[in-house]
């Protein structure tokens, strides 16, 4: 487990929290922030001292570069309470990583380590409260960055704005997907932005997704912009294949993110002794799959979903049901109860991911 001192910032509580008037049997996953936000503005070719302040509106105008030239990147992370009441983070230097090379890529300055970590710090710290605990519960929160100079010049901005905020978090999909293997829309190209969280790469994917659920399906399985043969991620998520008892999953690339929770299920299911080979995954051998009868399960992971199995699978004009597996004989079930018992602290962190965050403020 690892353990983090922060320095400290400048901490400006609300008055007024409303925690208490916060219906926990009631609401769903992002529509709901926390009583505080950190936020740390960059000028003049450095960062400025982080603030933690009442979460609430900041004011900018249409002319803002973020709006009109889209630089703008993100995190997604949690945190996760046990049955005493101690909070952990969950590997963020990883996100911290991501977060700086999304932030290059898209001509944006780096985020200093201690801004990052004790602005994450003292965010759950002073919040902890809305830390909610239970299965498939969790604090959600996102880092990011965003362009806020005034400016209708297209080049890269000279202000911006690094901000956390939080929200209560429940299980994002109930029940396994019907999933739509696209043939045309694409996620990502190679040598674009695939690889960063960027802002821009979401909106992008929302009229393919919409489409598909008119089609009756939940989401989309993207494929390469070249050629539409090979599978590389899902949604959000990156994918996972089962073929007899070996997991597939897409190499990392420009194209696909390097997905925290794919990593972990990686490391997981080869401490398992299950094999894992990161290689490509072509439609057509996921077809012959399924025709052959060795087609186990597919699956999605990323930090909102942790997992989600897919029930069936859509190409051309049929659909493909998968089999229905029990938890035991899952290894989509398997891993991810791993998972969740270290990130909750119910099982030992042979790998240093815990972070605990402890009371300071």
């Amino acid at each position: 487990m690892n353990r983090f001192y922060f320095r400290g910032m400048n901490i400006k509580k609300t008055p007024n929290s409303r925690l208490s008037g916060f219906d926990w049997d009631n609401f769903s996953f992002g529509d709901t922030f926390t009583d505080h936000m950190v936020i740390c503005e960059y000028e003049n070719g450095e960062w400025k001292e982080p603030q933690l302040l009442p979460y609430g509106p900041i004011s900018f105008t249409p002319a803002m570069m973020a709006v009109n030239y889209g630089q703008a990147c993100f995190e997604g992370m949690k945190a996760y309470k046990d049955k005493n009441d101690d909070i952990f983070l969950f590997r963020i230097d990883k996100n911290y990583d991501r977060i700086n090379k999304s932030s290059q890529r898209l001509g944006m300055p780096k985020i200093p380590k201690e801004i990052f970590y004790d602005g994450l710090y003292t965010l759950v710290d002073v919040d902890r409260g809305w830390v909610p605990y239970g299965e498939g519960l969790s604090l959600y929160l996102r880092p990011l960055i965003f362009a806020t100079e005034e400016m209708l010049k297209a080049r890269p901005a000279e202000k911006f704005l690094f901000a956390i905020v939080a929200s209560p978090a429940k299980v994002y999909y109930s029940d396994p997907v019907a999933v739509k293997i696209s043939d045309y829309y694409s996620r990502a190209a190679s040598g674009g932005v695939g690889f960063a969280k960027a802002a821009g790469n979401y909106a992008a994917s929302f009229l393919p997704t919409y489409l598909a659920q008119e089609e009756g399906y939940d989401q989309i399985i993207w494929t390469d912009d070249a050629t539409h043969e090979k599978i590389e991620e899902s949604g959000t998520m990156n994918v996972f294949v089962r073929i007899h008892d070996t997991l597939f999953t897409p190499p990392i690339s420009d194209r696909i993110l390097d997905g925290v929770t794919r990593d972990s299920f990686i490391t997981l299911a080869k401490r398992r002794g299950i094999a894992v080979r990161e290689e490509n995954i072509y439609v057509n051998d996921l077809l012959k799959a399924y025709e052959g009868g060795t087609l186990q399960e597919i699956w999605g992971v990323g930090t909102a979903v942790v997992a989600n199995s897919f029930k069936s699978f859509g190409y051309k004009d049929k659909r493909y049901p998968l089999p229905v597996l029990s938890e035991a004989d899952s290894y989509a079930s398997l891993l991810k109860k791993e998972l969740v018992d270290i990130q909750t602290n119910l099982s030992e962190d042979a790998f240093g991911w815990r972070y605990l965050v402890e009371k300071k403020c």
